[in-house]
């Protein structure tokens, strides 16, 4: 549990300083990685914001809990943000994937690394 948590905590750190050194105001949820209540990640520049859940996975396909991705979805209604689940592998880019992107299944909602590459945005291409 304490390795995913570093690895998780590491994914999110690496979007965090990319969107810094791009002049973005970062903001890491409290609770990050504990609750799912909020995306792990607050994104904004004038006239952009979102909020990024991060993943760092191997599978080729993601699936998020339903419960986790309720909770986003719900964030994303309330707030007017867009949420996006930041998703890297190893030695591959990020893509930052719409949860609409995403099919429900019965305990989770997934998406393959292929229709992550066709559909999400690179880093370099977000804002």
């Amino acid at each position: 549990m304490v390795l995913c948590y570093r690895k998780g905590s590491r994914a999110e750190h690496e979007l965090i300083d990319y969107f810094s050194q791009k002049g973005y105001c970062v903001i890491r949820a409290a609770g990050s990685g504990v609750n799912s209540l909020s995306p792990d990640i607050l994104v904004f520049r004038r006239g952009v914001q979102c909020g990024i859940e991060a993943k760092a996975h191997e599978t080729t396909c993601l699936g998020i809990d339903r419960d986790q991705f309720e909770n986003l979805r719900k964030w994303e209604e309330v707030s007017g943000i867009n949420c996006y689940i930041g998703w890297r592998r190893s030695r591959e880019p990020w893509y930052l994937v719409p949860l609409s992107v995403f099919k429900e299944n019965d305990k989770s909602f997934s998406v393959n690394w292929g229709q992550a590459q066709a559909i999400g945005k690179r880093l370099e291409e977000f804002g």
